[in-house]
């Protein structure tokens, strides 16, 4: 089998050590190496070289916490045609769904090559959203129900169809790309260090800590900036205290779709001073501002470190009551097992990652298969339940929130307030490496997410690419409805959260 060339999470590779192989070889690698549960697709992009039309994929080992890099090229003037890894993995359908919207690539035999964002920079202009091709089964004996994609209060907008025979869901087609921000040609335009940070914290506004550590990430990556321990340790804190907030409400909007209101005030209750003490740390609730590459204007101090701990022997008293009455109550368990369920192979299919991956039995968490920031020395084990249905992603949540409290009393414990951290980076003295790659993973409340900078020969960003976990777990969302009631679509859809703006960057 072709050689990869192997990397780390945050480490820089030049472009010239990456394999460029024929596209059949390039499939071949790739589908032969997913036979194996313990690796998954990390990112799958292309962008235009002078010599062509270049595909990198990256491939994560989970096991050797290591990462493959193969490519192949379409070169200027050959056909944009090659045959899709779609049939073998469906994980594949959105990565191609994008490049031929993007870029025009053809990928023969994927039959399901719509548009998946309606971007400003899509290469067709003429495909208009309003003209979506929907599945469709042709029957007199059943019927379509279509929502969105305008919805009630403040969410993001997306379509949802479902085809019906009577009240049982055969099939629910997730239509997104209502609204863009141009998020990666911005990423290319803004040429400030800061420009970038702010249009990171804004990838998706409930998950500004996870997307601004993996942008500073890449960005020290590529400068080759070593991060003192107190910072890596500071991050941590930052990523665990969003994911207390983000799984508290998620639980609280849960009880809400079961009609548990003491649960539901009693959770939002407690989300309050959650996001208050980050608001507290850096003057913003949802920590913009806090994370930077190579420093922070918002050191974690002594009086920071006794009001966190504070805050949580007072959260876990709380939650304690009521997490016990959540998990035990026998309405709450009635109405949420053995709904919208998946199995371990269906989300490895469709490259499933952070709680819906870890609620079917899949280990996939970046904490513990590629460690960033503290988390090396935090020897994090992911939470793994394998029912796959509503009540199991609950359960994650509920011990990820236990397994967080745990995380940051032993970090401000262990902190040396004697080390200080320094200030951001400034864009006067900062070089980035000439025609280097680097993947930096971050491990957000929703699951893994991936930022791949690409640099040219005179040091500037040439593609920046996102992926947030929402673009996998979207397809799960679809999946768990089949064959259930489409009553309940709520609470499923609410047992996922997943991001409309993730989606549409």
């Amino acid at each position: 089998m072709e050689k990869l060339f192997e990397t780390k999470n945050n480490l820089p590779v030049r472009i010239a050590d990456i394999p460029v192989v024929p596209y059949n070889k390039f499939f071949e690698v790739i589908t032969f190496l997913l036979r194996s549960q313990d690796y998954h697709i990390l990112t799958y992009l292309a962008y235009p070289t002078d010599q062509g039309l270049s595909f990198v994929c990256a491939i994560a080992d989970d096991q050797n916490k290591s990462i493959s890099l193969i490519s192949h090229l379409i070169p200027n003037g050959a056909p944009l045609k090659v045959y899709s890894m779609m049939p073998k993995y469906d994980v594949f359908h959105s990565c191609e769904r994008e490049i031929h919207e993007k870029y025009g690539v053809v990928f023969e035999d994927n039959h399901f090559l719509k548009p998946i964002r309606y971007s400003h920079d899509r290469i067709n202009k003429e495909s208009k959203i309003t003209d979506y091709p929907f599945y469709k089964i042709e029957s007199d004996e059943l019927h379509e129900v279509g929502v969105g994609p305008i919805h009630a209060g403040i969410i993001e907008p997306g379509h949802f169809r479902f085809l019906c025979a009577g009240e049982r869901v055969l099939h629910l087609e997730v239509q997104l790309g209502w609204q863009h921000r141009g998020i990666e040609t911005l990423f290319l335009q803004k040429k400030k260090l800061l420009q970038r940070a702010v249009l990171a914290e804004n990838i998706a506004g409930d998950t500004a800590v996870g997307h601004t550590l993996a942008y500073s990430q890449a960005i020290e990556s590529l400068a080759g900036l070593k991060i003192r321990e107190k910072l890596n340790y500071e991050r941590v804190i930052a990523l665990e205290i969003e994911r207390i907030g983000m799984h508290i409400f998620d639980l609280s909007n849960l009880c809400t779709g079961a009609a548990y209101q003491l649960g539901n005030a009693s959770l939002g209750v407690l989300r309050t001073p959650t996001i208050n003490y980050l608001q507290t740390w850096c003057g913003n609730r949802f920590a913009k501002g806090l994370i930077r590459p190579g420093g922070t204007h918002y050191p974690f101090t002594r009086e920071l470190q006794e009001k966190l701990l504070t805050y949580l022997d007072s959260f876990e008293e709380k939650y304690a009551v009521i997490s016990d009455k959540l998990l035990n109550l026998s309405g709450i368990q009635l109405r949420f097992q053995d709904i919208g369920t998946l199995t371990r192979k269906q989300v490895y299919m469709i490259g499933g990652v952070g709680t819906t991956a870890k609620m079917a039995g899949l280990k996939r968490d970046t904490r513990w298969s590629h460690p960033f920031a503290g988390y090396h020395e935090l020897h994090h084990e992911p939470v793994i339940f394998d029912a796959g249905d509503i009540y199991a992603r609950i359960q994650v949540r509920h011990y990820e929130i236990l397994q967080s409290i745990k995380y940051l009393r032993r970090i401000a414990e262990i902190m040396n307030f004697q080390n200080q951290v320094p200030s951001p980076i400034t864009d006067e003295n900062i070089r980035l490496a000439k025609s280097c790659l680097t993947v930096s993973i971050t491990e957000g409340w929703r699951g893994e997410i991936v930022h791949t900078a690409i640099t040219d020969q005179e040091g500037n960003i040439c593609c920046y690419k996102i992926k947030d976990p929402s673009l996998h777990n979207w397809w799960a969302l679809a999946l768990s409805l089949r064959d259930r009631e489409i009553s309940d679509f709520p609470i499923n859809n609410k047992s996922y959260n997943l991001s409309y703006c993730g989606h549409d960057l």
